[in-house]
């Protein structure tokens, strides 16, 4: 069974025991969360699509870390005008462990 879930303004296509990294939950290492806009579940041959969402489902996961995903480097430079700006950005990210997809 597989489920596409949205939450962080992405989308993500997620099975039971799989880790995925998706943007900050203000939730706590080990705390479980309840994801309740599931935009579509799947099982074999049968697809459920929701309307935006499909009613009565939700996934279940459990917080397994926070982090910071790796430095990307911004770069801008104008030719023959002197100037040349250097930035970096590390976005923030919670890995969730997915525990249960309920239809």
């Amino acid at each position: 069974m597989y489920a596409v879930i949205k939450t962080g303004g992405k989308q993500y296509r997620v099975t039971t025991g799989e880790k995925i990294k998706v943007e900050q939950i203000p939730a706590d290492v080990g705390s479980e969360i309840t994801i309740d806009q599931v935009l579509m579940v799947g099982e074999g041959e049968s697809v459920k699509i929701g309307t935006p969402v499909v009613s009565g489902a939700s996934v279940k996961a459990s917080v397994v870390s926070h982090g910071r995903h790796d430095k990307i480097k911004i770069f801008k430079m104008r030719r023959r005008k002197h100037y040349q700006k250097h930035q970096g950005h590390r976005q923030n990210y919670t890995e969730l462990r997915i525990e249960a997809i309920s239809a």
